[in-house]
């Protein structure tokens, strides 16, 4: 995907390792976004950190920063403070004030960007590539906290020339001392805190590694005002090196730089490879609502620092084994985008598995995976590996099916009570109180994610060890310790209080929540089977065989499933003590109900069963008509929709809101949670689901939808938004891929295969593959 112009707006593609931070470049080619402190910083800028190039030709200099024209922001961005901001103009850093290129090209696709600039006065064009390993199955080198950068020039004309490139980078800590490290013909530049010991908190170091560089400036000068840039520049712009200037004692962000100069003969190229590393090896929850000094104080771990003493380290490591992690992370992004599915596929695809590269993940010291649903601009969304939202989330399953087994093991062994009940947001740091609520989608999906991930790995010693917990989660639907009231009865029917990822209770029986249950039911008994516990696979197959009968004669309409529930039963909720929160006094209502409503979570336990190779949960007849209907009712305009929630989608996008009311349908005064807001995670399952039963265009249109309200110029096409940036829920693009190659996995029985769903002569068709 090449994006150019205005296209390159709202571009910030992210740079850096699972669960070790990022840095972001931008669609111009300026290092933004500077999340490397276990935390977010969106906005962020580090100095006037940049690369630069000189080229002389024929005597003559032509000297540019490696970055385009600056798209938006030119009154100044607002900041609410003084002598910057709004009415100030670009900030400095932006370095759109020093000669640059005219005209950049962005090709995106993740995990690797390349960016080629031009300019009527610059000979030639010069490339820049940035990635960071993405290497499926293996997460530690996918975790590596570094960004890297190559710049390339090659001589395309008729005589001899030559060529420097420069990267400056700015020590980002208040008390700063900067460094060189020589290792061989690797120098690196240690910029870190000077005040603080390594084991403290807010302790940090950066570095910036190259492989024989000509010349390395470990400071730039110390003066006021523009002292420091305008005698980098003048040196860079105007000498042939760069004084090696150095400082005994402690300054304030301090900067360096490293240069690299070839002599090149007509067709030569010229190769920079330069890598930024970091090092912030101490966090703590500093999230926290409610002043808790003691938990404040409580710190942990990043994993990397189980890996590498230091930036340095880490820096080395990366620049030692560039080509073997450059070439495995290409090897895999040419296998995604050399696949037959659409252009538009493998572009949310590609895009969406970038939030594992971002701030929203963490890894914990032993190697687990942690994440926020989303970021703030400062602090992370919702914490708590949030199994709801997770639920959605494909990508890790797949690509690094270690760390998303590591999520099952932390909910169980931490988030999990004697009763069963799991608790979905797990506390750090680990063994803290847990969040004390169950959510039933949430606790449903840890069951038959435990089937998931053990078909996936053909792990039978691990479903062993994990069973009696997984057994008892289940049977909490049942449990008399259920304060919620699930499924007293085991007739496979949810009723009770049921909490949910729209962040409400449904207090009735939906086809939604539903098939999260059924789909429990199926994976819970065949495991159950597997391990020899026949009488408890016939259980839960009993009261799944009645659930779904049940569901087929009680909540389709005949044309999609509802929810089961007389709003105007105020007993229902006085049962929960929950009148206070739920009762609509004026209109004699329970809020935040979905009643009659199409909804766009109708059929998801079905999408996750079609995944897992759980088989039919509904009747297929209605699924198929459920689907034609949700179609038609919730995939629109948004210039004709009245939406006072958030705002993800307006005026002539199309999208797919999460609830409608069909016109011969009473709407509650105050409907579900979300109702008219259109979050790509759930668009996403929905065309899943359409492609699993036969709906291509359809489903090709709601996926387009998506990318085309992403494009770069709107909205940037690495963080779909939901509950903030980086939303972890849009990871469930990447269900596209298993569903449209019918990917069959069955590792306990030594079985994968694919039956993918092919378009010929515009008939929908499958064919079986061996």
């Amino acid at each position: 995907m090449i994006y150019k112009g205005e296209y390159l707006n709202e571009i910030v593609f992210p740079l850096g390792g699972i669960g070790s931070g990022s840095i972001g470049l931008t669609g111009n080619g300026r290092l933004f976004d500077w999340e490397i402190f276990n935390r977010p910083n969106k906005g962020s800028r580090n100095g006037q950190s940049h690369i630069a190039v000189k080229l002389i030709k024929d005597n003559k200099s032509y000297v540019k920063v490696l970055q385009s024209d600056l798209k938006k922001g030119h009154m100044g961005q607002y900041q609410q403070t003084k002598f910057s901001g709004y009415g100030f103009g670009p900030n400095t850093s932006t370095m759109c004030g020093f000669p640059h290129f005219k005209e950049c090209e962005f090709d995106g696709e993740f995990p690797i960007a390349n960016l080629k600039f031009t300019d009527d006065d610059f000979p030639g064009e010069v490339m820049l590539k940035a990635f960071n390993p993405f290497i499926p199955l293996d997460s530690k080198n996918s975790s590596l906290p570094s960004a890297f950068f190559e710049i390339t020039y090659k001589n395309n004309t008729d005589s001899e020339l030559e060529f420097q490139c420069a990267f400056t980078l700015a020590n980002p800590f208040d008390e700063t001392i900067n460094t060189e490290i020589k290792n061989g013909n690797i120098t690196s530049i240690k910029l870190a805190d000077a005040v603080r010991s390594p084991d403290e908190l807010g302790y940090g170091d950066i570095c910036l590694t190259c492989d024989s560089p000509t010349f390395s400036q470990p400071y730039w000068y110390r003066g006021t005002w523009q002292d420091g840039i305008s005698t980098f520049w003048n040196e860079f712009a105007y000498t042939d090196t760069l004084t090696h200037r150095t400082y005994e004692e402690a300054g304030k962000k301090d900067t360096c730089s490293m240069l690299k100069s070839f002599k090149l003969k007509p067709g030569e190229i010229a190769t920079s490879r330069f890598v930024i590393s970091w090092n912030v090896p101490n966090c703590n929850k500093y999230w926290h609502t409610t002043p808790d000094e003691e938990l404040m104080s409580k710190t942990w771990k990043n994993y990397y620092t189980t890996l590498f003493k230091d930036s340095v380290e880490s820096g080395t490591y990366s620049i030692n084994n560039w080509d073997d992690f450059y070439n495995k992370t290409l090897e895999f992004k040419n296998e995604l985008f050399a696949s037959s599915v659409d252009e538009v596929i493998k572009d949310a695809v590609s895009s969406t598995i970038s939030v594992l590269k971002s701030s929203t993940v963490m890894r914990l010291e032993n190697g687990e995976f942690y994440g926020f649903e989303g970021t703030h601009e400062l602090l992370g969304s919702c914490d708590g590996t949030c199994q709801h939202v997770y639920n959605y989330a494909y990508a890790l399953c797949f690509l690094f099916p270690d760390l998303e087994r590591s999520i099952r093991d932390l909910e169980f062994k931490y988030a999990t009570g004697e009763s069963g009940a799991t608790y979905f947001r797990l506390q750090l740091p680990l063994g803290s109180e847990p969040w004390i609520a169950s959510c039933v989608d949430g606790q449903m999906g840890c069951v038959f994610k435990t089937y998931r991930e053990w078909k996936i790995s053909g792990n039978n010693e691990w479903l062993k060890e994990v069973w009696p917990t997984v057994e008892k989660v289940l049977e909490y639907a049942w449990s008399e310790e259920n304060p919620q009231k699930w499924d007293r009865n085991k007739d496979g029917v949810l009723e009770g209080m049921q909490h949910h990822t729209l962040d409400v209770e449904l207090f009735g029986p939906s086809s939604w929540l539903q098939g999260f249950y059924l789909a429990a039911l199926k994976a819970a008994s065949e495991m159950a089977e597997f391990l020899g516990y026949t009488e408890k696979a016939k259980e839960y197959t009993e009261i799944f065989e009645s659930g779904k009968k049940w569901t087929k004669d009680n909540l389709f309409n005949g044309e999609y499933f509802i929810q089961k529930l007389d709003i105007t039963d105020k007993k229902i909720i006085e049962e929960f003590d929950q009148t206070a929160k739920y009762w609509n006094e004026e209109t004699g209502e329970i809020k935040y109900q979905i009643g009659n409503g199409c909804s766009i979570d109708q059929l998801t336990g079905q999408w996750h069963a079609k995944l897992l190779g759980l088989g039919d949960l509904f009747d297929n007849s209605q699924v198929k008509t459920a689907l034609k209907s949700m179609f038609k009712n919730n995939f629109k305009s948004m210039r004709d929709v009245t939406n006072m929630w958030r705002i993800f989608a307006f005026d002539d996008e199309k999208g797919t809101i999460m609830c409608d009311y069909p016109e011969n349908v009473s709407k509650p005064r105050i409907p579900i949670t979300y109702c008219e807001e259109c979050m790509t995670g759930f668009e996403y399952m929905f065309a899943g689901l359409l492609y699993s039963e036969g709906f291509e265009s359809e489903a090709f249109e709601v996926v387009k939808s998506i990318r085309d309200r992403y494009d770069g110029k709107k909205r940037n096409p690495w963080n779909e938004m939901e509950c903030g940036s980086n939303y972890v829920r849009a990871m469930a693009s990447f269900a596209l891929l298993p569903i449209i190659s019918g990917f069959d996995f069955d590792l306990p029985h030594f079985k994968i295969g694919f039956n993918p769903i092919l378009n010929v002569y515009g008939a929908l068709v499958q064919v079986g593959v061996t």
